[in-house]
């Protein structure tokens, strides 16, 4: 099917900040519509999220990339939706930068995502099913994913003392994604009476989990192993851990600087790796993500 309109605008996220929202409509008449994430913390590396500057909304408006979002209207009017790897390669094309400086990832992305999901409504099946088929293989039948739970708050994503970005739960042993919902949900209202019976804050941070202040940052890990095995689970085997630590929050003239912990803690990339390995043995962590700096490669 074939694109014949696409319309950028400017929307506002979880955060109350400007993002970018794409809608696309097909020669059939099906639609897609996509707004674009935007992270508090972001890598040097990453592609450009193209802001406005300026006063208005702290210089985070994006109608520089709703903007271009017209201009890659132009270019992409009259393509196939359902090639999505050669609308994208148009797109890319047409920004000829490798960070994606000229039009912006924010208004490629939410093109790309909107037409991803016209397509689906072209085909009339769900999301999941028309992203499997742009990637044709040997697997069969589906995996239902395990939902990660951010529960505990820290870094940029929160005000408080606790260095680790986000401390998340896996709730691994469900059999059915709607089992694992439900045990993910018990472990985290557990959680927020254990921090209330500690004395703890419940505020929640920018990603909906739990924002206390804390010792350090292994409290974070204790409360909610505590929180796993008195919502009835057992740690590891029916609810795991996992952390997205965010290092390059914290690297400080080529070190980690743990600054909640009491006393302050400066840690080389190997005292970090020790850290995590202590950490790992006895929590049961299963995942971390950005436990290094980015350009740490020493």
């Amino acid at each position: 099917m074939k694109i014949s309109k696409v319309t950028g605008r400017q929307i506002f996220d979880s955060r109350g900040n400007p993002t970018v929202e794409v809608d696309v409509l097909l020669s059939d008449g099906s639609f897609g519509r996509a707004a674009v994430p935007s992270g508090a913390s972001t890598g040097v590396h990453e592609a450009l999220e193209l802001r406005d500057g300026g006063k208005a909304y702290k210089g985070k408006g994006v109608l520089k990339a709703v903007a271009n979002v017209a201009k890659i209207a132009k270019r992409v009017k009259g393509m196939n939706a359902l090639d999505q790897r050669k609308v994208d390669g148009a797109m890319i094309a047409l920004d000829g930068t490798p960070k994606k400086k000229k039009l912006g990832a924010n208004a490629i992305l939410g093109v790309s995502m909107a037409v991803c999901r016209a397509a689906a409504a072209s085909k009339k099946q769900p999301l999941y099913k028309h992203l499997r088929s742009l990637f044709p293989g040997k697997l069969k039948g589906w995996i239902i994913p395990v939902p990660c739970m951010n529960i505990l708050n820290g870094g940029a994503h929160a005000d408080n003392n606790v260095d680790v970005q986000e401390f998340m739960i896996a709730p691994v042993g469900g059999k059915t994604f709607k089992k694992r919902m439900q045990m993910g949900t018990e472990v985290y209202h557990t959680l927020k009476s254990i921090l209330k019976k500690e004395g703890l804050s419940t505020s929640i941070g920018d990603e909906g989990g739990f924002a206390p202040n804390l010792k350090e940052n292994e409290d974070a890990l204790r409360f909610i192993t505590r929180a796993i095995k008195e919502a009835g689970y057992k740690p590891g085997r029916d609810v795991a851990i996992v952390l997205d630590v965010a290092a390059s929050e914290i690297y400080k003239n080529g070190k980690y600087v743990l600054a909640g912990e009491k006393p302050k803690k400066v840690l080389s990339a190997e005292a970090l790796i020790d850290l995590y390995e202590r950490w790992v043995k006895k929590y049961g962590i299963i995942s971390i993500e950005d436990g290094f700096a980015e350009d740490d490669w020493d």
